[in-house]
């Protein structure tokens, strides 16, 4: 059992590669939170929405054409926005994406998505696109 948060809990995911044995969680209370399941605590609690966490989820990046988890996450809010973290400083956000005022009005899901291009492309080999849903029906994919 892992408590911590103050509201209903929207989104959990499990970490994989150098997040093995982590479970990150979003909620109702305005807050993305990283959790270690060994000691069944929280090692970290990042802040930055206005309204409530949606979806969260561990954001692939290629570091030298490798796809790997790069220690960063992402949450989507009914703020309209979408915030990157590195869990390695949980002291500010790396990048926020805002999404149309007036065509999304909060983002619900959120998923990346790694593509792996033509082989006949040169230095790069992946594609990545994040990809979220919002509240009043689009479908956007960043990338």
């Amino acid at each position: 059992v892992f408590n911590g948060h103050k509201s209903i809990v929207n989104s959990v995911k499990y970490g994989s590669n150098e997040l093995l044995n982590t479970i990150l969680s979003g909620s109702l209370d305005k807050s993305v939170r990283l959790w270690d399941i060994r000691s069944g605590k929280q090692t970290q609690m990042f802040n930055g929405h206005i309204d409530y966490v949606w979806s969260v989820e561990y954001a692939p990046f290629t570091i030298k054409n490798i796809i790997g988890n790069s220690n960063v996450i992402c949450s989507g809010s009914f703020d309209n926005t979408i915030r990157f973290w590195d869990v390695r400083s949980n002291k500010s956000e790396l990048y926020m994406i805002k999404g149309d005022k007036k065509e999304d009005k909060g983002i619900y899901c959120l998923k990346c998505i790694v593509l792996k291009k033509k082989e006949k492309t040169k230095n790069v080999t992946y594609d990545l696109n994040l990809c979220y849903g919002s509240k009043n029906g689009p479908i956007r994919i960043w990338g």
